[in-house]
């Protein structure tokens, strides 16, 4: 819930049950990022001579969780953090919503809410300076869940693919904004949207835009051309969920991983065919969390709601793929975040507490660790923790037990949103503020 009184906000966290209050002046707050935004040097003035981009594969975080959507930082960090935390690089206002950033070609992007409309914003990753900006008319509200769009812009190819909370998708030069095509995927699927709207990511494979509008009629999952927008094929008559796309490798067969409000399932990649599937369905709610592929044929499955999780086998006879179910347990019940995998273990918030499991077993080896319904990320056999009040916090990945290494307030007020981190740099944002931090050994 959120309630907005004479400059003070008063919100829920993720359990929906406890509060949580902060300062928070709406009509101040935006004109506090429009003048931050208006003293910021203009792109002509920071681009002049323009540096050579850095092509790196670290320099890239193109998507939602990064490149595989898994949640890993494939280089090393910082694991001495200092006791006053990681440097900061530099911190300043942001419009509402839940999305994270992608990273890729010297540009930060993400999408947010500034009063009554979505924006989406490129900005430097060096000093936080907008290089542009790209808005609609649209504003998302929900008692419990707050203002905003939720799904992270995707880069490909020198584009970006952005959905807004009702449906909009647009696709923009990623070097200066420019709309290249747009349209609205609820419209389009002739579906309503969902209680917390439109939060899965695209996916974009094989010059295919890959959605989940959840329409009836085999308009769940659509393609579009990425480069015209035309609807490609369509395939599924599932209520979505919040789970975004992946491009994954199972039985030895490429396909696109969907988790629906229904199931989990493998789709062909050049026509959206059902390849196999597997019932997941959660009590009142959509599916949130990602699945993380286990090995070359099997699937983490995870949810709350008195959900818990489960490993998924998928095999292949002949042409045809099935799925079987290897283990089920009450433990690790992801809500909003996503867990990741790290040397035959997954580690993750079990709701509110860290907790970690035996991948081949499902069994508890261990729990502690209150972050509340924050984020995380694995880097360099750590964990990165982004807490549900806007703290960082380290973590060893280990099965030895919950290792604290260090922690530091980042953000102020309630956090949702993933962390990324690339080139060494670690970014983070909530509804009101985002900041860079230098994350390199």
């Amino acid at each position: 819930m959120v309630a907005r009184i004479i400059g003070v906000r008063l919100e829920v966290d993720g359990s929906g049950m406890r509060p949580m209050l902060s300062r928070f002046d709406e009509g101040a707050h935006f004109d506090a990022l429009e003048s931050n935004r208006a003293a910021q040097p203009t792109p002509v003035e920071t681009a002049a001579p323009p540096p050579p981009v850095d092509r790196h594969p670290e320099a890239f975080w193109p998507a939602y969780r990064g490149a595989t959507r898994t949640g890993h930082y494939d280089h090393n960090i910082r694991t001495d953090w200092p006791d006053d935390g990681l440097p900061r690089l530099w911190q300043q206002p942001i419009g509402g919503g839940y999305a994270s950033f992608a990273v890729a070609e010297g540009r930060l992007f993400t999408i947010e809410q500034r009063r009554d409309s979505e924006v989406v914003a490129a900005y430097d990753p060096d000093s936080g300076v907008e290089l542009w900006s790209q808005h609609w008319t649209e504003r998302f509200q929900e008692t419990m869940g707050g203002d905003g769009p939720r799904a992270t812009p995707t880069w490909d190819n020198g584009r970006l693919f952005a959905l807004g909370a009702s449906g909009e998708l647009q696709s923009l030069a990623a070097d200066t904004g420019r709309q290249l095509w747009r349209t609205n995927i609820l419209a389009d699927a002739g579906a309503g949207n969902l209680t917390w709207a439109m939060s899965a990511s695209p996916l974009v494979v094989d010059n295919q835009v890959i959605v989940l509008p959840g329409g009836k009629d085999g308009r769940s999952v659509v393609a579009y051309d990425a480069d015209t927008g035309a609807v490609l094929w369509s395939t599924l008559d599932d209520v979505a969920g919040y789970t975004a796309p992946m491009l994954v490798e199972l039985a030895g067969v490429r396909q696109i991983l969907v988790v629906t409000a229904a199931r989990a399932a493998g789709l062909r990649v050049e026509d959206g065919t059902l390849l196999w599937d597997y019932p997941w369905i959660v009590s009142n709610v959509p599916n949130m969390a990602q699945p993380i592929v286990v090995g070359s044929d099997r699937v983490f499955l995870s949810a709350s709601y008195g959900q818990g999780s489960a490993m998924v086998e998928v095999s292949r006879t002949g042409t045809e793929l099935s799925a079987r179910e290897v283990w089920r347990t009450n433990r690790m019940k992801n809500k909003f975040s996503s867990s990741v995998l790290h040397d035959g273990h997954i580690y993750g918030l079990d709701e509110s507490i860290l907790a970690c499991l035996d991948v081949e077993t499902g069994e508890l080896v261990w729990k502690g660790g209150r972050y509340g319904y924050g984020q995380l990320l694995l880097a360099d056999g750590h964990l990165v923790v982004l807490t549900e009040r806007g703290d960082l916090v380290l973590v060893r990945a280990t099965p030895d037990g919950h290792d604290e290494v260090a922690s530091f307030a980042a953000l102020d007020g309630k956090t949702w949103n993933v962390p990324t981190i690339a080139d060494g740099r670690l970014f983070v944002r909530n509804t009101t503020e985002m900041a860079a931090f230098n994350i390199s050994p």
